[in-house]
């Protein structure tokens, strides 16, 4: 079994690329969202958090507002580092088990992780291949202020808080380039899986 992570900065399309790559066959995993599932009540996280940025946090139904948490950890890298530290090890245990029964069906399948700060955190290593999805910056911004709730100067903040495309280039074995047309993002998607598969055969 192939492991491969997908990463890219922000409104790059990584969403889209995962999407694609699952619709050619590959086990897509998407952090993000077991990101929100340790976070719910119950959840591995969801305590430590409480402990550590308090009830003002909580929706009235008890569970986590993230943007509110977002908002507390915005420009505070230790308090952000925190939040890693509690959300990170219960998401990649979870990726690992769903990885590990994938390759009991599918011994020769590819599994795609998708994060966002896979390079950052050093968790790239973890992979056999990473793909980096970039496009322009004026086109991040244009994507990123699509979301429901964004205003412009925190998504440029945002943007400047994250390493440069260019300096993650370094560290991809595949880059998909989502700056034009939907099919031409499709068209290398569709590339970098047979690649992905003459690797794995």
């Amino acid at each position: 079994m192939l492991k491969v992570g997908l990463t890219g900065g922000l409104a790059c399309g990584k969403t889209y690329v995962g999407e694609a790559l699952a619709q050619c066959g590959c086990l897509l995993i998407q952090a993000d969202e077991l990101g929100h599932q340790v976070m719910e009540p119950g959840g591995e996280a969801y305590d430590g958090i409480m402990a550590e940025f308090g009830k003002e946090i909580l929706t009235s139904d008890g569970r986590i507002d993230r943007h509110r948490l977002a908002a507390l950890v915005f420009n505070q890298p230790d308090r952000l580092a925190r939040l890693n530290r509690l959300v990170h090890p219960p998401v990649v245990r979870r990726e690992e088990e769903m990885a590990a029964e994938y390759a009991v069906h599918e011994p020769r399948g590819i599994v795609v992780v998708e994060a966002a700060i896979l390079v950052e955190t050093g968790s790239y290593k973890r992979f056999d291949r990473l793909i980096l999805v970039v496009c322009r910056e004026e086109q991040q911004v244009e994507r990123a202020m699509r979301r429901d709730g964004a205003v412009e100067a925190d998504v440029r903040a945002r943007l400047n808080r994250q390493m440069a495309l260019d300096e993650k280039r370094k560290f991809a074995d595949f880059v998909i380039d989502t700056s034009g047309e939907k099919e031409d993002t499709l068209r290398q998607t569709r590339a970098v899986y047979e690649a992905l598969r003459r690797i794995e055969s």
